[in-house]
């Protein structure tokens, strides 16, 4: 099923185009000026230095590394700047909460340097290229934030967003506290008594020092995050990029969380190593299909548990015998391959060889013709990760092995180029567990046999190859539907 959004362009989409019309004065240079236009997607005109705001456990952490994560994602470069991995390169062994009282005054000095230091390498990290730099810490007072604002805004000419973690219910901090204590470095080799006790008395040094931000008066691009979400307040925002980020900080929701993903049963173009297509499922893929019902359909069966397919019959098909609610979500769908939708990877190297080769050099940016590449299925993906990252929980999606590379690629914080060749097999679910910015994946092979149809980057990948060389990672598949009559090709 194709696609009905707008896409723009790659270097590979010129190169056609310069090969099939005649080079006349218009298009004399487009070819050159693509490096130029694609190393300016995503960019914008000044970076951005978001500097969070608020007393310790009321989830400035999670949030700026969930914001590093979801703008790395949307081809941005973003940077968490920890003040307090600078503080601790000063002080390796934490001893007690005594380190924050307002009247240790060397140790005052030592926190004041460290937040300078993160301030001169966040700097020196833009100046390099970098878009985004984020800087954690608590800046609870007026003057900590006037460096901040003076520097960046005034000094350096870069924008500055400051976001305020504000927590008034006491339910949502004993859980910050919780998490604090299970991931804090300070407190690894202290009992858990202790280490409480000694987190609580840290909070009241703060407290004892807090200024709460007064956006009107002050003048800065602002947004105030409430109870986890609960509410935001936002004021000045002047920026597209400030933008995006309310557009995240508006939908994120630090819960804890739980996601299963799997793709469609076996289709009857994996038996036949097809691409694409809207194929029905096989004998064994029916066989999946039922035997992930009896997974979600046990005694134990999770909660409000929902699932979101593709728009594609074989997601459908390996969803209808769950008991839950089922919605077909367009963005689900798979990469569309354009005039390549039905082919074999054998056929594709016989009518178009060069094509074949352009997909194996870059196979983030290669776009079918006509179809997709891997790059237009993360934009197309953007709703689903912000209504992930809210909420929700207790999740099945059912997709397809390039959407579910994205996905899962985001989750595990793996970089673009590692997307295309994720190992998503057939017949098994993966379960995601989401705690604050951390991740645990889970895989669930259920017993039912399929084709296998990962391929591996080729060592080969020029346009003047061998169809031996290209073929050489083809995964096997069978000559037709009647698997066990014939055994499958296996290419050498």
């Amino acid at each position: 099923m194709a696609p009905t959004i707008m896409m723009r362009p790659t270097k590979k989409d010129w190169q056609r185009q310069s090969q099939s019309e005649s080079e006349d004065d218009d298009m004399v240079g487009k070819k050159d000026l693509m490096p130029l236009v694609m190393s300016q997607v995503g960019q914008h005109f000044v970076p951005l230095v978001i500097t969070m705001v608020g007393l310790p456990a009321r989830g400035k952490t999670i949030l700026a590394y969930k914001i590093q994560q979801y703008l790395n994602w949307t081809n941005h470069k973003a940077k968490v700047f920890s003040v307090s991995s600078y503080r601790r390169k000063h002080i390796e062994l934490y001893s007690s909460h005594d380190l924050f009282r307002k009247e240790n005054s060397e140790a005052a000095e030592i926190r004041q340097l460290s937040a300078q230091e993160a301030q001169d390498d966040a700097t020196k990290w833009l100046q390099d290229g970098g878009d985004v730099a984020i800087l954690d810490g608590t800046h609870i007072t007026q003057a900590r934030r006037q460096i901040v604002y003076d520097h960046f805004a005034k000094v350096m000419g870069y924008k500055v967003l400051f976001i305020e973690c504000v927590c008034d219910d006491e339910m949502l901090i004993e859980l910050n506290v919780k998490e604090v204590m299970q991931f804090s470095k300070d407190y690894r080799n202290m009992s858990s008594e202790k280490a409480l006790d000694d987190f609580h008395h840290k909070i009241e040094h703060y407290m004892e020092q807090h200024e709460p931000m007064k956006p009107k008066s002050e003048g800065y691009s602002y947004i105030k995050y409430l109870n986890a979400g609960e509410s935001l307040t936002v004021c000045r925002l002047n920026s597209p990029m400030q933008s995006e980020v309310l557009a995240f900080v508006s939908n994120f929701k630090p819960l804890a969380k739980t996601f299963y993903f799997s793709r469609h049963g076996e289709s009857e173009n994996n038996v036949l190593g097809r691409i694409g297509g809207d194929a029905e499922l096989s004998v064994r893929g029916r066989t999946y299909a039922a035997a992930l019902a009896r997974y979600f359909n046990n005694e134990n069966r999770l909660e409000g548990l929902r699932v979101w397919t593709s728009e594609l019959k074989r997601t459908h098909q390996t969803a209808q015998g769950i008991k839950a609610p089922i919605e077909p979500v367009p963005f689900l769908n798979e990469l569309y391959a354009g005039v390549c939708e039905g082919l074999s990877y054998e056929e594709m190297q016989c009518k178009f060889p060069q094509e074949f080769a352009w997909r194996d050099q870059d196979k983030l940016q290669y776009r079918y013709p006509w179809g997709e590449s891997y790059i237009d299925i993360m934009t197309r993906l953007k709703p689903v990760l912000l209504e992930l990252e809210g909420d929700m929980d207790n999740l099945l999606i059912i997709s397809h092995q390039a959407v579910l590379r994205c996905l899962l690629g985001y989750f595990l914080n793996k970089k673009h180029e590692e997307l295309p060749y994720i190992n998503v097999p057939l017949h098994t679910i993966i379960k995601l567990t989401l705690s604050g910015y951390k991740c645990k994946m889970e895989v669930i092979k259920l017993n039912i046999e399929c084709v296998d149809t990962y391929r591996m980057q080729p060592k080969n990948c020029s346009v003047n190859r061998s169809t031996d060389d290209a073929l050489l990672t083809v995964p096997a598949h069978f000559e037709n539907l009647s698997l066990w009559n014939h055994a499958p090709i296996v290419q050498l």
